[in-house]
Parts: structure tokens; sequence; C-alpha cells
């Protein structure tokens, strides 16, 4: 990431918030879901730097056990969507025919639903839970990388080299695997790393309206529901959650934006022509 300071930036966000995810609870002597009501909304002070909510739980602790929950699910959900859209555009890509007709119409149905109405409609059928909710977020996010990845096999399987691999006898598998999958992991790359904003918003959200996380498990659109009544006498019980969410989607954007101009080829060719 050398001469690229807005990538640096990101990446030392995203690994921070990693760091605060799996060493964070070790760390902070509260309970997320212990009560005392006689410290309820009390501001921001050495002994709780956020402040506490409405039960008296230190919002500090809250957000550290949130982002647990945030980052696993966005990585959870990314990696199942990459999984199923990765493994769709290479068969479609590479098997041409009614199999490529098939399978990019069932993506164009997946893609002509709004991700986050469908996602609403999936979640509302199995109920709120955050189980369900990983599931219907991997149900609706995977066509994007089922067409970048379609688009680079078609180029790709067009090239000399895999016709030269193809004609001296190589099975579909290999093929696949030495000459179609390296090509198609730069877009997946930086179509992942700019998905798991959306998923941590996308979560947040469901929970916000009680499709996701229920009281009183830490979860940061969780808390924004239940710290939006106490707004004007203690900002910080809704502030806090809220700058989480956009400070970790900020990281992945930036960090993705990085990502993309660094892995770009026509970037490459651009460096090597100058």
């Amino acid at each position: 990431m050398r001469g690229q300071p807005i990538t640096s930036v990101g990446a030392l966000i995203v690994v921070s918030l990693g760091c605060v995810a799996v060493f964070g609870p070790i760390l902070t002597p509260y309970d997320p879901a212990a009560q005392n009501l006689a410290k309820r909304l009390q501001p921001p002070s050495l002994v709780h730097p956020l402040g506490t909510d409405q039960f008296g739980r230190d919002i500090l602790t809250r957000l550290v056990y949130g982002a647990r929950i945030s980052l696993g699910i966005a990585v959870t959900v990314t990696a199942v969507r990459v999984l199923i859209g990765t493994a769709v555009g290479l068969v479609a890509g590479y098997a041409d025919g009614w199999v490529d007709e098939f399978l990019m119409r069932l993506v164009d149905l997946q893609l002509a639903f709004p991700g986050l109405v469908l996602a609403l409609v999936v979640a509302g059928i199995l109920g709120p839970s955050l189980g369900n909710v990983m599931v219907a977020l991997a149900a609706v996010g995977w066509g994007t990388y089922a067409r970048v990845v379609r688009g680079s096999v078609l180029s790709v399987k067009q090239r000399r080299y895999v016709d030269a691999a193809r004609l001296a006898g190589a099975p579909r598998r290999r093929i696949v695997r030495r000459h179609l999958l390296p090509a198609v992991v730069s877009p997946v790359v930086v179509i992942a790393t700019l998905n798991l904003g959306t998923v941590v918003v996308a979560t947040a959200g469901l929970s916000f309206i009680g499709l996701g996380a229920q009281p009183p498990t830490a979860e940061w659109g969780t808390m924004l529901e239940s710290g939006r009544e106490h707004l004007r006498q203690a900002w910080w019980v809704v502030n806090a959650p809220g700058g989480a969410i956009a400070v970790t989607v900020l990281g992945f954007n930036l960090l993705g934006d990085g990502l993309r101009d660094r892995l770009d080829p026509r970037q490459e060719t651009r460096i090597e022509e100058v």
C-alpha cells in the first residue's frame, strides 16, 4: 500500500476493528448484558468512556461485543455470496449453451428485486433472529458475483493458452483451477471488500426494525433502536453505535477502492507504459 494513504487508512480501520472484535471482550471489565439502573444514562466519563445506556450498561463494552456480531455476520454472509456466485459464474461462463442461459436467467431473477427489500421478505418469513438474517442476506447478494465471474471467464477462455490446454487434453477441472479461477480472483476480492460494509449496514437495519438481533443482544442496530427514545437527553446512546457503523463502512469502502485501483489490470498496463 505504499503511495496509497487512503487505502492505508482503510486497512488500518479494518484491522483495528478486527482486533477489537477478537481481543476486546478480553480487555473490557463489564458484562454487556448486566444492568445497573443506578448508573443509567450516565454521560461519557473515565469509568465509562462512552457513557451508559438506559439500563446502566456500559456502551463501549456493548460496542465491542457488537463488533464481533456485525463483523462475523458480514464475513460469513460475504463468504457464502462469493462461493455461490463464483460457482454459478464459472459454470455458466465455461459451459455455454442452455446451462449458461438457465443460470443467467436465475441471476436476472435475483437481481430484478432490490436486495434489501428481498432480504426483508425472507427475514420476515423466517422470523426474527440473527441466523435468519444471515440466510436472508446471503440469499440475495450472490448475483453480482455470478455476473462478474461469468464475464471474466468468457474473456479468459478465448485466450490461446486455454485453447492449448484444452487441445492437450487437460480435464475441465484442471483448466478451471489453473486458468479460470486466477482470472476472477481480483474482481471478486474487490467486490467482496466493498460488500462487507453494505452487509454491516443491512444487518444493523434489519435489527433496527426488529427482524435481526433481539434484546439484550449487544448488536449495533439493536443499540440504535433501543436508544432512539433517549436521543435528546442522552445523545451518546445513539451516536456511539451510529458512529461505529459509519467508521466500519468507511474503512471497508476505502480499502475496497484502494484494492480496485491496485488490482485493476488496466492500471498495471498504464504503469508499465509509463
